[in-house]
């Protein structure tokens, strides 16, 4: 972490739930960190922990070139963890040009600002893995196909690609990270399955499952996701134009996942399986051998001994 200390650092998307912990991580390291915002919930982990007070924050939509520009050369930023993006699924559906123009055009304006001012020493974006689409096989390996074919997948596919063109046409220094389900504390979104849990234990309320509760899916904690963020940076001039998976121990059923957190918990989690959602991957897991054979990167945080803790913060974030 001591490669961080005194750098000049753009997180974009810095208040969101991932955002927040990469935020906070950098500023304990020392770094000198600049995030943009649209928003900026009062009760959200970001605000929780102060860090609105320990960073310079500027209001900027990402797909304004010329703002993105102006914040990298007016606070001289060496460094860019690219993270903001649209990330619902549901609102993908029902809103697919912001989708497509957020999380298209403003990575292309990450790294057309890199090409720009060669100042940037390291661009580590933040990807998914919905961007290898349905693939006819269990474990994902970064050399797979990008085969999005909704609008968020396609999103992320089309971003991915833009990331590796600009490396290998300028050069640029552009690291690209795919990950499944992140949960953690400060994750707002209590449509999505853990977040969901502790709403439904904390109100007593039944949790309404919007997919047929099978799909298969890796979670991993989100400060194992920090991690391998930050490590990537750090070795830029071993990994530059490379793309790594994130995965995890832990590929579970949306159902497996309940009876697991009942069972860590102690508590009945009352659920009803709506079976609505679309364009659900019935089975999806990501191989991460390359990026522990490179860097030594491995999840260390399982959902048994983060649980209970995540648990707490809910309780009092909801009371």
């Amino acid at each position: 972490m001591n490669k961080f200390k005194g750098k000049n650092i753009l997180v974009t998307g810095g208040t969101g739930f991932i955002g927040s912990h990469l935020v906070e991580n950098l500023v304990n390291s020392g770094a000198n960190v600049v995030t943009t915002f649209q928003t900026n919930y009062p009760k959200s982990y970001f605000k929780l922990r102060d860090l609105d007070k320990k960073i310079t924050m500027v209001n900027s939509d990402i797909c304004d070139f010329e703002k993105i520009f102006n914040i990298v050369t007016k606070f001289n930023i060496e460094c860019i963890f690219h993270l903001a993006a649209q990330s619902l699924i549901d609102v993908s559906f029902n809103n697919p040009k912001q989708t497509l123009k957020t999380n298209i055009l403003g990575t292309v304006n990450i790294l057309e600002t890199a090409r720009l001012l060669r100042q940037i020493k390291a661009v580590i974006v933040a990807s998914s893995d919905k961007a290898y689409g349905k693939l006819k096989k269990k474990r994902y390996l970064e050399t797979d196909s990008l085969k999005g074919d909704h609008p968020y997948e396609v999103s992320k596919s089309a971003a991915d690609l833009i990331c590796f063109s600009y490396f290998k046409t300028y050069n640029i220094p552009v690291v690209v990270n795919r990950c499944g389900n992140i949960y953690g504390e400060g994750d707002l979104n209590f449509s999505r399955i853990i977040p969901g849990i502790m709403m439904s234990l904390i109100k007593n309320t039944e949790l309404n499952i919007r997919s047929n509760g099978k799909f298969i899916r890796d979670y991993i904690y989100v400060k194992d996701i920090v991690n391998g963020y930050l490590l990537t940076a750090q070795n830029i001039d071993k990994v530059r134009g490379e793309v790594f998976n994130l995965g995890s121990n832990e590929t579970l059923s949306v159902i497996d996942l309940i009876k697991l957190a009942e069972k860590i918990l102690r508590s009945n989690i009352r659920f009803k399986i709506l079976n609505t959602a679309k364009n659900e991957i019935p089975y999806q897991t990501l191989d991460y051998t390359k990026i522990k054979k490179h860097l030594n990167w491995k999840p260390i945080y399982s959902i048994m001994k983060t649980l209970p803790d995540i648990l707490n913060w809910y309780k009092n974030f909801l009371h």
